[in-house]
């Protein structure tokens, strides 16, 4: 997905607020010129999380490492895994196996509002009221249906993970796919390094998701999946799944336009993507690559 001039005010703006509070002003300057620099000289199909990492190799020569999100992730984690047999519980109250899966997708939609990429305050009471109400929100019935299709044939499935805390809801939906499917091999794929609070294989570990089904690291520190820095491992993995399930906006911003088959699940989180789909605020998409313009 090209980068929108929102996107790149957008980017501009946080990286001013990010070094506001410290003192040295010509360093700041000097900092706020290179970032400019990095954004006026991407490529036209640069996307918002590769420059970020981009952005982020400036941000170390200038101020030193880049902030730790050890804490909220290990908040998060902890918090849905004392949720996890509350919701598994819920999930589970579908009628049939058709409305169980649906309310797994949409426990991982929601899930999805685990983000300090999009927001720099995740907000405890805010999850709640959007897990409280997580399965009466609708998924486009088209693509459920057609998903479901896919998944009776299916060989071979890419899970690409987001974030922590949502990692839990994560492994929920894999529980329910490989009861129902148990004929497809799911390979989840989580960041290669550090970025944000996104997950990383030690997270997977800590809340039992590499337990129930193959984990693998994409190779690289990008909040997204880049194709072209992924390691060849979890490329191959990509490329061989018969259907992909991709998690949260910056697996969509990176992958979107790839061809493959994709279904996106995640919130709206940003101006940017409110406007693009058409909806408010903290709604969830549900949408097929094929479907896309």
């Amino acid at each position: 997905m090209n980068i929108s001039a929102m996107c790149i005010r957008c980017l501009m703006d946080k990286q001013e607020e990010r070094i506001r509070g410290m003192e040295n002003e010509d360093k700041k300057s000097a900092y706020l010129k290179e970032v400019a620099g990095v954004l006026a000289s991407s490529a036209d199909d640069a996307t918002a999380p590769y420059l970020v990492y981009r952005i982020n190799m400036v941000y170390r020569r200038y101020f030193g490492e880049l902030p730790d999100y050890g804490k909220e992730k290990r908040e998060f984690n902890a918090l849905m895994l004392e949720l996890e047999p509350d919701l598994e519980k819920k999930i589970r109250l579908g009628s049939n196996k058709e409305k169980i899966l649906a309310n797994a997708l949409n426990y991982a939609r929601t899930a999805n509002y685990i983000d300090y990429g999009a927001a720099n305050h995740v907000e405890k009471e805010t999850l709640a009221e959007l897990l409280e109400r997580a399965m009466g929100e609708a998924l486009d019935a088209d693509t459920f249906q057609r998903l479901q299709r896919e998944l009776e044939t299916a060989g071979r499935m890419a899970y690409l993970a987001d974030n922590c805390g949502e990692i839990v809801a994560d492994k929920l939906l894999i529980k329910i796919l490989k009861e129902q499917y148990p004929q497809m091999h799911i390979t989840v794929i989580v960041r290669g390094m550090p970025a944000l609070n996104d997950a990383v294989f030690e997270d997977a570990q800590e809340v039992g998701l590499t337990d129930i089904a193959e984990v693998i690291g994409n190779g690289n520190g990008v909040a997204g999946t880049q194709l072209d820095l992924l390691s060849g491992e979890a490329l191959a993995a990509i490329r061989a799944a018969d259907v992909i399930l991709s998690k949260g906006q910056g697996n969509f911003e990176t992958i979107h336009g790839c061809g493959l088959n994709i279904y996106y699940l995640f919130l709206c989180k940003c101006e940017w993507f409110t406007k693009r789909f058409k909806m408010e605020r903290l709604k969830g998409v549900f949408v097929n690559e094929r479907d896309l313009t």
